[in-house]
């Protein structure tokens, strides 16, 4: 996962010039699950990513859009987990990728 980039930004890959990737950033989450909400209503999928203290807020933004905001017109695709070691710092960080899908009745 890559750590850089601006709030919820995604700089590849892209589908028709809008990011694939939602890289979740510790901001409040229901401005996330919007700003990933447009996004996703451009794409037919879009992948959440998060790492650390910002994992939560991943599984919040998926449960948020496929259960109140496209709440039969969107599923959960693939939830994937696993860490990565952050080599200069001797340290390793948890991470999720979640993948929200529009189903054809959205």
């Amino acid at each position: 996962m890559d750590g850089d980039g601006a709030a919820g930004g995604g700089e590849r890959p892209r589908e028709g010039g809008v990011p694939t990737v939602f890289y979740v950033r510790n901001e409040p989450v229901m401005k996330a699950a919007i700003d990933a909400l447009e996004r996703l209503g451009r794409l037919d999928s879009l992948t959440l990513r998060a790492r650390g203290l910002s994992i939560p807020n991943a599984v919040a933004i998926a449960n948020i859009i496929t259960e109140k905001l496209m709440s039969g017109a969107s599923r959960i695709g693939r939830v994937s987990v696993g860490s990565e070691d952050i080599s200069a710092m001797g340290r390793s960080y948890s991470t999720i990728e979640i993948v929200l899908e529009r189903t054809r009745g959205g």
